[in-house]
């Protein structure tokens, strides 16, 4: 099962970084293969969203609940779709240069056909999601701060 864990150090503010990746109705606007995304519902701190993601000739919808905590961190859980299980969170931690991102991703598809083929794109696809965050938080926030960005340490994905 894909897998992929990633600290890295981008020079916005943990609350810049935690607004952006809380705000799915506009992953259309720069994530890769997001083709659409909506809020289904709201109550205080927990939302359901559904997001269609295309690649190629494939196209498959995802509902998660998805909970935000504290400004700090934010926990998916995946209620409906193609998968098995997902386990995804994003924690944003005070840094010197900004913040902290500590990323996690653990899913499995339903269909071993599915599965063979993201498996052979997943590292590539991961690695884009999160240059496509950090590159989001550039352009809104300005990238002046964040030219020192980088990688602190992370897991290659694992099947």
């Amino acid at each position: 099962m894909p897998k992929h864990a990633e600290q890295r150090v981008l020079r916005h503010s943990p609350q810049q970084m935690f607004d952006l990746v809380a705000d799915v109705a506009r992953y259309p606007e720069f994530l890769p293969w997001c083709v659409a995304s909506r809020i289904v519902s709201r109550d205080g701190n927990v939302f359901v969203a559904d997001l269609i993601i295309g690649f190629k000739l494939v196209r498959e919808k995802f509902t998660s609940e998805v909970t935000l905590t504290n400004d700090r961190r934010i926990d998916v859980r995946y209620t409906k779709g193609p998968l098995r299980y997902l386990r995804n969170h994003w924690e944003f931690k005070d840094h010197p240069d900004g913040c902290l991102i500590d990323f996690y991703v653990d899913f499995e598809f339903k269909s071993a056909v599915l599965q063979q083929l993201i498996g052979v794109l997943f590292g590539e696809a991961v690695r884009r999601m999160v240059t496509a965050f950090e590159a989001r938080a550039d352009e809104l926030y300005g990238s002046s701060a964040a030219t020192q960005s980088g990688s602190l340490s992370s897991q290659t994905p694992t099947r």
